[in-house]
């Protein structure tokens, strides 16, 4: 989920104002960074409820980390019970120690990073070209660091003479900067700018206050952090970079799929049902959720932020496109419209549940969209939209199911054999093609996400969409409104004939009329 937006300003990407905090680890962001990229990071308010302690060691700061992906977090693989910050390591890491005795920040860098660029301050706000912040910052962490901070001068010099002669190969480099402390609160900024392309990466920043890692000892702080990733070629990440393209392609592809399926149900007008209209809207709204989702992108990137309105359509379309979805695959699973007009007290039920479970889901996948990876419930609501659509994928194949189970039970009934099998046979290969779908878009991908570089973290979305269309295109293909279609073709007596005739008798509806005979397609003419 790379970068999240805070729509106040145009400056910065991402704004994380946190009171009353008692979490010891937080996660701000991650992003995918490409040579020259930077990551600017300003702590405009840090006010700690902390009293006196024997600590020589800092135990407040923030970590920036490089990941293998989006996916995998380093945090994962920790003991909760103990400080990031206090620990070394031969991976690629940063930590920033704020010390609020001696008003320090210390700069510490592990693993081999020789043209990872950190600085204090933040960058200019004029447009820079790729060329330009390179010889900057070559000097900035090796000079600057020693003489801009003031109060620290005589200790910063040393340990950066040192590091400018052995660099950053397995070996921590030291930079002490000056930490502000105004009205009880501490502030400071820094930023980073990735050199080549050894340093080229996924990148995790979190702030720990390793303080409250003591249960029932927690004490509430309140923070405020302003954070600007970039690229070269703009604000999204490394994996989100090739979005805007692959949403725009899939958009157009759902487009023609749409428009090839109307011109199908207008050629073939007779054996049309209220469902094939039903999947055409689907096309259609899965056409304009993707169109929007690329604009979006689009803005984004060149920005820094999405356009409010276009965000707020997206995910209306979104909502919409999933709830028909879920919906089009139920019916088409029970037989709806083809065979019967009556839907089962249990296929009900089943309706009951995926249609409020789909709201549940794109509630959660909006607030997962509109909020930062650091807010308290963020996780909560990533795992609610994961459960929900696990639900959601198992509920709607048991319509499926049992229409298999009616069929294989009916398919030795004299009258009704050859056209119950080819039935189930058709019903089977939606099983199939169900499962399918569910296992690339839900299983494949994740795994797909995890294991690729940073880079070609897009490879799931392009899964994702490359399979909802293949699904698409196959279910068209089964269903299509034509005479020879076997899940069009009804025995002349059917189980469902006799509960409907019961629900119509019943109601008194068909008081005085007669039942001819069933056409070619199904329908009755009374």
């Amino acid at each position: 989920m790379g970068t999240h937006w805070d729509l106040g300003g145009s400056f910065w990407d991402l704004k994380v104002v946190r009171e009353g905090e008692k979490r010891p680890n937080i996660q701000l962001n991650s992003f995918g960074f490409y040579t020259n990229g930077s990551l600017e990071v300003d702590l405009s308010l840090l006010r700690l409820g902390l009293q006196e302690t024997k600590e020589k060691t800092p135990l407040v700061g923030f970590s920036l980390t490089r990941i293998r992906s989006s996916s995998v977090r380093s945090s994962s693989t920790q003991d909760p019970n103990d400080c990031p910050l206090q620990k070394n390591s031969s991976n690629p890491l940063v930590l920033f120690l704020i010390n609020t005795k001696d008003l320090q920040v210390q700069v510490r860098k592990y693993g081999e990073q020789k043209k990872l660029f950190i600085s204090p301050g933040l960058l200019p706000e004029m447009p820079s070209e790729p060329g330009l912040p390179k010889p900057e910052h070559t000097v900035t962490p090796k000079k600057d660091s020693g003489t801009s901070a003031a109060l620290d001068e005589a200790k910063s010099k040393p340990a950066v003479s040192q590091g400018d002669q052995q660099g950053l190969i397995g070996k921590d480099e030291e930079l002490v900067w000056g930490l502000d402390h105004h009205n009880n609160s501490y502030n400071f900024s820094f930023h980073v700018v990735i050199g080549s392309r050894a340093e080229e990466g996924q990148y995790s920043l979190s702030f720990h206050n390793c303080y409250n890692l003591m249960r029932g000892q927690e004490q509430p702080f309140d923070i405020t952090v302003m954070i600007r990733e970039k690229n070269p070629e703009g604000f999204l990440s490394a994996s989100e970079i090739p979005l805007f393209k692959l949403y725009m392609v899939m958009s157009a592809c759902f487009l023609a799929a749409g428009v090839f399926w109307v011109s199908v149900l207008c050629k073939n007008t007779y054996n049309v049902f209220k469902i094939h209209w039903l999947m055409a809207a689907l096309a259609f709204t899965k056409s304009i959720s993707l169109l929007f989702h690329s604009i979006n992108y689009y803005f984004i990137n060149s920005q820094g932020h999405p356009i409010e309105g276009l965000a707020v359509m997206h995910y209306i379309t979104h909502l919409l496109k999933g709830a028909l979805l879920f919906i089009t695959i139920a019916l088409i699973g029970s037989g709806w419209a083809f065979v019967k007009y009556v839907l089962s007290d249990k296929e009900k039920n089943i309706f009951g549940i995926v249609i409020p479970l789909q709201v549940l889901a794109n509630v959660a996948y909006i607030v997962i969209e509109s909020r930062e990876e650091g807010a308290s419930d963020y996780g909560i609501w990533k795992e609610i939209l994961f459960l929900v659509d696990l639900i959601c994928c198992g509920a709607i194949l048991f319509p499926v199911v049992w229409s298999i189970r009616h069929l294989q039970d009916a398919s030795g009934t004299d009258g009704k054999v050859a056209v119950n099998l080819a039935k189930l046979k058709l019903f089977r290969h939606y099983y199939v093609m169900v499962i399918c779908y569910v296992y690339f878009t839900r299983i494949i991908a994740i795994l797909l996400q995890v294991a690729v570089p940073f880079q070609w973290q897009w490879l799931y979305q392009l899964l994702v969409e490359g399979s909802t269309l293949a699904f698409f295109v196959l279910t068209g293909y089964k269903f299509q409104p034509a005479g020879d279609n076997p899940y069009l073709q009804l025995p002349q007596e059917d189980e469902e004939d006799v509960q409907m005739e019961q629900v119509m008798t019943d109601s008194g509806f068909r008081e005085g009329l007669s039942k001819v005979n069933k056409t070619a397609s199904g329908r009755e003419l009374l």
